[in-house]
């Protein structure tokens, strides 16, 4: 849980499943993230052997963030979550009297929650 814990990990690998991303792309994919935290949580996954970070030797220096192979593979096992996510949010909101995110004292995402493939 430490690898995946806080509020935006999930939504980091999942813009990484995406393509391969520098770290604005990442900051535009992820919205609501500072770069703060983007950059902290960026070297923890790294750290955790998650996220794999390029430097390229050009002026202007250029780096790159993408997926390790155990990040493929956590990504491929956080897909049901993302999907019992999609069905029961999606549901909910469609249901007569069902609460909202707000009046259930639930903080809402930027995004509906989605996976790998989902865009």
């Amino acid at each position: 849980m430490d690898v995946i814990g806080g509020k935006w990990k999930v939504l980091i690998l999942w813009a990484l499943n995406e393509k391969t991303c520098r770290f604005g792309e990442l900051r535009r994919a992820v919205p609501g993230v500072t770069e703060k935290v983007l950059s902290s949580h960026l070297k923890e996954l790294e750290d955790d052997g998650i996220v794999h970070r390029e430097v390229y030797a050009e002026v202007p220096p250029r780096v790159e963030y993408s997926l390790t192979p155990l990040g493929l593979s956590l990504n491929a096992a956080l897909e049901p979550l993302g999907a019992w996510g999609r069905d029961h949010i999606y549901r909910s909101a469609e249901e007569p009297g069902a609460e909202t995110a707000a009046e259930s004292g639930v903080e809402a995402a930027a995004e509906p929650v989605a996976g790998p493939g989902s865009r």
